[in-house]
């Protein structure tokens, strides 16, 4: 990873640019063309030291609800209640955890309500009834980006 490269990742992650043609912008940033800064993500992706490029929203300000799950399955469940909660339209993500809550996963809805029918939803496709619903009571900024 050279110097175009670090700061290239430095602008994505702090300064993407709300425009038609972001990548020349950022280009242009890092004295390159469009064509090698879309060149250069794609490597950088390739590598997976680019995960994703989008955008962060805070769903509680527009009105959803979310929370982060952790459910106890039995190890011989594992995989089909992992393809049972990704099939699930509001699952984000999940990971597995050496814990006795050994799946964990994060969920969004329009509502509060909507949320509460995923997570019985959940529950009825799978027969794991023990899952913990933790939304947040109170929001921590953390910035996650890394400066290079």
């Amino acid at each position: 990873m050279d110097a175009i490269d670090k700061k290239l990742l430095n602008l994505l992650q702090k300064e993407f640019p709300l425009e038609e043609q972001p990548f020349l912008v950022v280009g242009a940033r890092c004295g390159i063309s469009e064509e090698e800064t879309l060149a250069r993500v794609q490597k950088l992706k390739d590598r997976g030291i680019i995960r994703r490029i989008g955008a962060v929203f805070d769903g509680k300000k527009l009105g959803r609800a979310s929370t982060l799950c952790a459910a106890r399955v039995p190890e011989d469940q594992i995989r089909s209640f992992v393809r049972i909660v990704n099939a699930e339209k509001g699952v984000t993500h999940n990971y597995r955890r050496g814990h006795e809550y050994n799946v964990w996963f994060t969920a969004t809805a329009e509502s509060a309500e909507e949320l509460e029918a995923l997570l019985s939803d959940v529950k009825k496709k799978t027969g794991v009834t023990d899952i913990l619903d933790m939304r947040a009571v109170r929001t921590f900024k953390i910035d996650a980006s890394f400066d290079l």
